[in-house]
C-alpha cells in the first residue's frame, strides 16, 4: 500500500519515451493504487506534449572541456565584466537523494551520513536524472542534535511529519522559499550580472532577485514569498542578506520554517567551473533558540535548459487531501 502519500517523486527527461516530469503530491485517495497510475500516466502526457517543444538537449555554449570532451569541472569559474565569480548557469543539488530508488516516499524517509565525495563530484548534474537532495525532507539533518526549534515548532514539526506533510505549499502549488529550491528535483537558472543575481526556479517560472549593489534592506518590508535579498562581496564570496520573509514559510519536508522575524545570510562561493558552495546562517529568535548555520551544494548542469513546469495546470491533489 502506499500509506495515503505519492511523495515528492519527480522523473525528469528530455523525450515522449523517457516520460518527462511526474510531479507529485500528497494524497489521501479512496482508491490509491488506481489513483496513482492516473496521475502517473497523466503526467506521462502532458511532459510528453511539453518537453519536445523545447530546448533540452541544446549545447550549453562556453563550458571549458577536456581532450576527451567531458566537462572540465575543475576548471576555472568564469568572471563577470568586474571581475568578480560569475554564478551563471543551471544548478541543481551537490548532494542527491534518489527517493525514487526506494519506491515512493515520505518526510520519515531520511538518507543516511553526509557523503563527503558529494562535493568533489567530477561529472555534470545528469539531466535526466535530477532528484532532490539530503536536506529536501529536514534542511538540518547534519547539525548534532538537529535544527533548534522552539518547542512549538518542535510539536509542529513532528505533527507535520507524521501527517506525511499533507499541508505542503508545494504540493498546494505555492511557492518554494529560495533555501528550499536548492534542494528540491527542479532546475535553478542563475543569471548574473555585475548589478543582479536572478534565479529563476523552472517550477510556476518562479525568479527571485539578488540585488547585488549593497543597497540597504526595507525597514518595514511587505512580507513576501522569497523576503528582499541584498548582496556585496567580499573577496571572491558573494555574501546575501535576506528579510521580509512571511510567517510559515516551509523550509523542508518536515514543515520547518523560517518567520517574520527571520534574517537569512548566504554567503554563496564558485570555487570552480562546476560546482557552488551555499554556506547558509538563519537567525530567527521566533522559531529556533539560537542561530544556525549549514551548508549546500549545487552542481552544474550543461547542455539542457529549464523545461516549463506549470504545478497547477489540471492540479489534481487538493481534492483528494479534505
Amino acid at each position: 500500500m502506499l500509506g495515503g502519500v505519492l511523495g515528492l517523486l519527480v522523473l525528469r527527461s528530455f523525450t515522449p519515451r523517457e516520460c518527462g516530469y511526474i510531479l507529485s503530491a500528497v494524497l489521501k485517495p479512496r482508491n490509491e493504487t488506481l489513483v496513482t497510475f492516473a496521475l502517473v500516466l497523466l503526467a506521462m502526457q502532458l511532459a510528453a506534449a511539453n518537453v519536445a517543444a523545447q530546448w533540452v538537449k541544446y549545447p550549453t555554449a562556453g563550458v571549458p572541456r577536456k581532450a576527451d570532451g567531458k566537462v572540465d569541472m575543475s576548471a576555472p569559474s568564469p568572471r563577470l565584466t568586474d571581475g568578480k565569480p560569475d554564478f551563471s548557469g543551471i544548478w541543481t543539488t551537490g548532494e542527491p537523494f534518489d527517493r525514487r530508488s526506494r519506491g515512493l516516499s515520505s518526510p520519515k524517509d531520511l538518507p543516511g551520513p553526509r557523503d563527503t565525495q558529494s562535493h568533489g563530484a567530477d561529472t555534470p548534474g545528469d539531466p535526466t536524472a535530477i532528484v532532490g537532495s539530503r536536506q529536501m525532507a529536514n534542511i538540518g539533518i547534519d547539525l548534532p542534535g538537529g535544527l533548534p526549534y522552539r518547542p512549538w515548532l518542535a510539536a509542529l514539526t513532528k505533527e507535520r511529519t507524521d501527517n506525511l506533510a499533507k499541508e505542503d505549499p508545494h504540493i498546494r502549488c505555492l511557492p518554494d522559499n529560495f533555501l528550499r529550491a536548492y534542494g528540491m528535483p527542479h532546475l535553478l537558472k542563475f543569471v548574473h550580472t555585475p548589478g543582479l543575481l536572478v534565479v529563476l526556479n523552472e517550477v510556476n517560472a518562479g525568479y527571485r532577485q539578488i540585488f547585488t549593489d549593497g543597497r540597504p534592506l526595507p525597514e518595514d518590508p511587505n512580507p513576501s514569498w522569497q523576503g528582499y535579498s541584498s548582496a556585496k562581496w567580499s573577496g571572491d564570496t558573494l555574501v546575501i542578506d535576506t528579510i521580509g520573509l512571511r510567517d510559515d514559510t516551509w523550509i523542508d519536508w518536515n514543515g520547518s520554517v523560517l518567520t517574520q522575524a527571520a534574517k537569512v545570510r548566504e554567503q554563496i562561493r564558485r570555487p570552480d567551473f562546476g560546482h557552488l558552495e551555499i554556506q547558509v546562517t538563519v537567525d530567527d529568535p521566533k522559531a529556533y533558540t539560537k542561530p544556525w548555520t549549514i551548508t549546500l551544494t549545487q552542481r552544474i548542469v550543461v547542455d539542457t535548459e529549464l523545461i516549463d513546469e506549470v504545478c497547477s495546470e489540471d492540479e489534481q491533489s487538493l481534492k483528494h487531501m479534505k
